[in-house]
């Protein structure tokens, strides 16, 4: 009995400060989205050809997010009875954003005009026990552009 009194407690703290620590990160994201939003990142391959005067560089950023206890929890169940990975799917989409943002700060950096061709690499860094996930890294990278 006290053991599963334990697990509540620890599910519950998981939760609450999971959700704490998420909610702050979706808070910073969308401010710094706000203010990087004048730096266009395209996946298209081909620069506009009528600005030949820009000079070009590589741009990136990374983030290793890890999951926390209770989305650990959740995604455990999932796995028991299938369906959706939800749990993972915020932590995927928080990573992404990040990603693109830290590239945009390094083009912000340069001055440049616009970050074109990212590619965005996903990877799983950290296997737990019975391989789930502990945390994931994404790199997001392109080209940028800036006046000479």
């Amino acid at each position: 009995m006290y053991d599963l009194i334990i697990f509540i407690v620890l599910l519950a703290m998981g939760y609450g400060f999971g959700r704490y620590a998420e909610a702050s990160h979706y808070k910073s994201i969308i401010k710094r989205e706000k203010q990087l939003n004048k730096i266009p990142a395209v996946a298209t391959r081909i620069p506009p050809l009528d600005r030949q005067d820009l000079n070009s560089q590589l741009v990136s950023g990374s983030v290793v997010i890890s999951v926390d206890y209770f989305k650990r929890f959740v995604a455990g169940l999932r796995n028991i009875f299938g369906g959706r990975m939800i749990a993972y799917e915020t932590l995927l989409d928080r990573a992404r954003r990040e990603a693109i943002l830290r590239m945009k700060e390094e083009a912000r950096g340069l001055n440049a005009e616009f970050v074109f061709n990212i590619k965005l690499e996903t990877s799983s860094i950290y296997k737990g026990r019975r391989n789930s996930v502990g945390s994931v890294e994404v790199f997001a990278y392109g080209t940028a552009l800036y006046p000479s």
